[in-house]
């Protein structure tokens, strides 16, 4: 009795691992399939970067230009969407981690189980 009731308990719990790891999957892939989109605007940037000044030859400094700043801003973006996809990559992996660990452990007790059925 103790021994089938330890048995269902080891088989939920891989099961729910597994299928914890199936959705946390899923939504990584979610995220490399279409990352978030960034919240700052670039009026948002440009007022940020009011008072950035870029250094010039001759020791003085100027401000920088609306292209310059657009130009800062999308490279700010794509960083931004590159180290999302990264992130995403890295839960991805660990996602696998939950799924592939469990099933052995899932898949040996299931048999257990079925070869004690079919004594009986």
């Amino acid at each position: 009795m103790i021994k089938n009731v330890f048995i269902y308990l080891v088989l939920f719990a891989t099961l729910m691992m597994i299928i914890g790891g199936s959705v946390g999957a899923f939504m990584a892939l979610a995220d490399i399939v279409a990352p978030s989109p960034y919240y700052q605007t670039f009026e948002d940037f440009k007022r940020w970067s009011n008072g950035a000044e870029k250094p010039q030859n001759s020791g003085e400094t100027q401000k920088y230009s609306e292209e310059e700043l657009k130009k800062q801003y999308d490279v700010m973006i794509a960083d931004q969407e590159e180290k999302q996809i990264s992130r995403a990559k890295n839960s991805l992996i660990k996602s696998f981690g939950w799924i592939v660990i469990p099933f052995p452990v899932f898949m040996y007790f299931q048999k257990s189980l079925s070869k004690k059925e079919d004594t009986i």
